[in-house]
């Protein structure tokens, strides 16, 4: 299967997402959540670096469920560039204002 280029918006889109996932995260470990979300480390830390921009959605849900986050709030944020306020002081900050 041959895989199409990403568009600059796709590629902007995975590193909100990454920037995001980063941010709930906070001070808990990159290998705790990511076995926690059943997931390898290098594949959170590929979509945390924004290096994967299209995860697949089970991953995103396995992730975001560990993190406390809501799937329709994660889509909110990172599919609006515009939505670029300042961020969160914490990852508690971050899960709240989702949580909103």
């Amino acid at each position: 299967m041959v895989r199409l280029p990403l568009t600059p918006a796709e590629v902007e889109r995975g590193q909100r997402l990454g920037a995001l996932l980063r941010l709930a995260r906070g001070e808990r470990s990159m290998l705790d959540t990511a076995l926690d979300a059943r997931v390898s480390p290098e594949t959170l830390r590929k979509i945390e670096s924004g290096r994967v921009a299209t995860p697949a959605f089970p991953t995103i849900a396995a992730i975001a469920g560990v993190l406390g986050l809501s799937l329709d709030a994660v889509w909110a944020e990172i599919s609006q560039p515009e939505r670029r306020a300042e961020p969160p002081r914490s990852g508690s900050e971050a899960r709240e204002r989702l949580a909103s």
